[in-house]
């Protein structure tokens, strides 16, 4: 139980930020490059790659660095995750 609280919090410290959120939006019509997701975005590379790591390191994307260009694509595990979370609360919508 204690592994499911530490990759929930992780998870929901995710999607906290709303850049973050916006890059999942994005993925969510299919892969695309860093470069591509921080277009939309008044950062600088070094601060757009911090969402990114944290987005990488707790599983809501996979990246692949293909030459100079790394390439992220949306994992789903995470949804089931938050899913599965929010189902085991689903007697609170039925009252």
């Amino acid at each position: 139980m204690a592994e499911n609280a530490e990759i929930l919090d992780e998870t929901f410290q995710a999607l906290a930020d709303p850049t973050r959120r916006a890059i999942l939006s994005r993925l969510a019509e299919g892969p695309a490059s860093v470069g591509e997701l921080a277009t939309p975005f008044a950062m600088a590379l070094p601060s757009f790659m911090k969402h990114v790591k944290i987005l990488e390191r707790s599983g809501w994307i996979v990246t692949d660095k293909s030459g100079r260009v790394r390439t992220c694509t949306l994992a789903t595990d995470r949804f089931a995750d938050v899913g599965a979370w929010v189902y085991g609360y689903r007697h609170l919508l039925q009252r």
